[in-house]
């Protein structure tokens, strides 16, 4: 039987970054990440963030190896770990803007989750703004996966919102090979999202459930560029 203090949050580190706060707490057993006081993600489960990877690689030609995937959002390594475990990819980059969750990753509580992978000879980390990244950067990638937000619908900052309009989708087509595979987590479904995917020229749209214990279920959205 759970007793009070050990259901009560409880605060691991909290740090100001340039966008705001960061919160590492612990919780029932499990970490959490909040971000200027909007819970973002947990270490309870995982399935989805995985499916985020799962899904891109197997859009992808069969058999291909040496791939490329940058992971938008280090988050609480989920993602991260999945990609480290699949010898295709041959290069994996991981974008986080936070310091602090990055630390969690190299000498905190998060290390295991993201089973140490930062170690890793083909990860390289870019500590920055994801969305600055996928603008101003000349490197190309098989896949793009990204997990920076709630959601198309439900961004952590103001500044994020472009990412899923216009310019931030031809943002992600032009860091894309041709025949790329873009995919972003989603606490729920967006059909707007998905018209945005088509108007931006993206190919092969599709979306993919993975349920959760309560609520709508968590979903990844697909789309190709044209080869």
């Amino acid at each position: 039987m759970r007793t009070n203090e050990e259901e009560r949050p409880v605060t691991l580190d909290r740090r100001e970054g340039p966008y705001g706060e960061v919160v590492l707490r612990r919780h029932d057993g499990r970490f959490e990440i909040i971000a200027n006081g909007t819970f973002l993600m947990d270490t309870s489960d995982g399935r989805s963030e995985r499916l985020l990877v799962d899904a891109a690689l197997a859009a992808l030609p069969a058999g291909t190896a040496d791939l490329s995937v940058l992971i938008g959002g280090l988050g609480v390594g989920f993602s991260l770990a999945r990609a480290v475990r699949e010898p295709r990819w041959g290069r994996i980059a991981v974008a986080e803007r936070e310091r602090a969750v990055v630390d969690w990753h190299r000498i905190g509580p998060l290390a295991p989750f993201s089973e140490h992978a930062l170690d890793d000879p083909r990860v390289t980390v870019l500590e920055g703004d994801l969305v600055a990244y996928l603008r101003d950067a000349d490197a190309t990638y098989d896949a793009l996966c990204l997990d920076i937000d709630n959601g198309p619908d439900w961004t952590v900052t103001d500044d994020n919102r472009g990412l899923y309009g216009p310019a931030g989708l031809a943002a992600c087509r032009a860091r894309l090979t041709p025949g790329g595979v873009l995919a972003v987590w989603s606490a729920q479904p967006s059909a707007a999202f998905e018209d945005a995917l088509r108007t931006a020229g993206f190919t092969q749209v599709r979306t993919m459930e993975t349920p959760v214990d309560r609520g709508v279920p968590d979903v990844v959205h697909l789309a190709t560029t044209p080869a």
